[in-house]
């Protein structure tokens, strides 16, 4: 991804920060009046609960508007914490797994934390390669990341008065709706790890099929294979069972039970995750694509996308990884291991979230331009609000470069890894 992406948003914020810093309105750090009074902020400016429920003094509609905003910035700043703290974690663990002894940043600011982390990633990455000799190659299938339509109708209700509870219609674009159907489920059903593929599993079985498995087994083949490696190993085509712990896997038809989860086309009696329709209301239905609000404010718009999309669900990746022509077998097999085992983690940002992070911050961006129009003209509003408004916008802006710096680190790894 280029930075360019991100570069304008984070531009973009600074410029409004700007006006707003020069209003002080109160004592301690430009928050005005005291906290919980009529017309002051809260206390914790990052914390969404306390501004929602939080007196401005303002009339009507404006009071809304700079509640949505500030309660948007506070939720971008968990989101941002979120995702680095995920980036720190996957990056840190791969670093480590191949060697690495040290992931701390050498400097403080928004994201240095996963950026040092994926560094070290890289450079572990590196040297196992120039160790192992070969060619690496990796391949994925590309994790989903999926937001709960409830949790955004109950956003929308909470911010927008005009919504009423139970009643706010949302909906999916872009993507597939999945939840649980207790009807008839047409699409694909997903069952948890160990469940019988009834009827076939005809996605991706990464672990091992206690059944009759026809397909690619990179692992164990107990039965027909056509391609083996040096070892015996099955590296093709396997007709029997598949045994692919550890540095391996299996992807093709599983019929008996799965290790890991199976997908199912085509399943009526769905005992796990519905993806697609259901001839019933679905239930905690979620959608991976861009979770569509009822129409309400650019500002409530904004909180609830920030507060959605920092609850993600996310199934993983599959990674497939090879190590052609290797002069040292146990560093190639420790690479492919290690890889198909942490590299799932690291794609979670660099591929399944990237996309809804960009929303996020170009929605908040839209709600700032909302506040920033109603506010900066003087008078009681600006008064009342401006050093709130400042805080909170400062706290954005570090938000979303926070954001951008462990997307682009998460992807610098992934890249390393032949997976870019």
């Amino acid at each position: 991804m280029s930075m360019r992406t991100w570069r304008g948003p984070i531009v973009a914020l600074t410029a409004i920060v700007a006006p707003f810093m020069l209003v002080n309105c109160g004592a301690g750090k430009g928050l005005p009046g005291v906290p919980g009074a009529p017309g002051s902020c809260p206390a914790n400016i990052a914390d969404a609960s306390a501004i929602m429920g939080a007196n401005f003094g303002l009339e009507g509609e404006l009071e809304g508007k700079v509640k949505a905003a500030l309660a948007a910035g506070a939720n971008l700043q968990a989101l941002a914490a979120s995702v680095e703290a995920d980036v720190v974690a996957a990056c840190g663990k791969l670093a480590k797994d191949l060697g690495a002894t040290d992931i701390e940043p050498k400097e403080e600011g928004p994201g240095k934390k996963a950026e040092a982390a994926c560094k070290a990633a890289v450079q572990a990455i590196g040297d196992m390669k120039a160790k192992a000799k070969g060619e690496l190659k990796a391949s994925f299938e590309p994790p989903k990341c999926s937001a709960s339509m409830d949790a955004m109708a109950d956003c929308s209700a909470k911010c927008n008065a005009d919504i009423k509870p139970g009643e706010a219609k949302v909906s999916c674009e872009g993507g597939e709706i999945s939840g649980t159907c207790e009807g008839k489920c047409s699409g694909s059903c997903t069952v948890e790890a160990g469940a019988a593929c009834e009827g076939g599993c005809s996605g991706t079985c990464q672990g091992k099929c206690e059944g009759n498995f026809t397909g690619k087994c990179d692992g164990k083949c107990d039965g027909k294979c056509e391609g083996k490696d040096s070892k015996g190993k099955c590296d093709g085509t396997c007709d029997g069972k598949c045994d692919a712990k550890g540095d391996g896997s299996c992807s093709g038809t599983c019929k008996g039970s799965c290790s890991a989860q199976c997908k199912m086309e085509g399943k009526a009696d769905c005992k796990g995750t519905c993806s697609g329709s259901c001839d019933v209301e679905m239930k905690a239905p979620k959608c991976s694509g861009e979770v569509k609000p009822p129409e309400m404010s650019a500002e409530c718009k904004a909180n609830c996308d920030a507060e959605i999309n920092g609850k993600l669900e996310c199934e993983p990746a599959t990674v497939s990884v090879t190590v052609a022509g290797a002069a040292d077998a146990a560093a190639a097999a420790k690479l492919k291991a290690v890889l198909q085992a942490d590299l799932p983690a690291v794609l979670k940002v660099a591929v399944g979230m990237k996309g809804k992070l960009e929303g996020v911050v170009a929605s908040v961006q839209a709600s700032i331009e909302g506040v920033k129009a109603a506010v900066t003209g003087g008078g009681q509003a600006a008064l009342k609000v401006g050093g709130c408004i400042a805080a909170s916008l400062e706290a954005q802006v570090k938000a979303s470069a926070s954001i951008n710096v462990s997307v682009q680190a998460s992807a610098s790894a992934s890249a390393e890894a032949g997976a870019g």
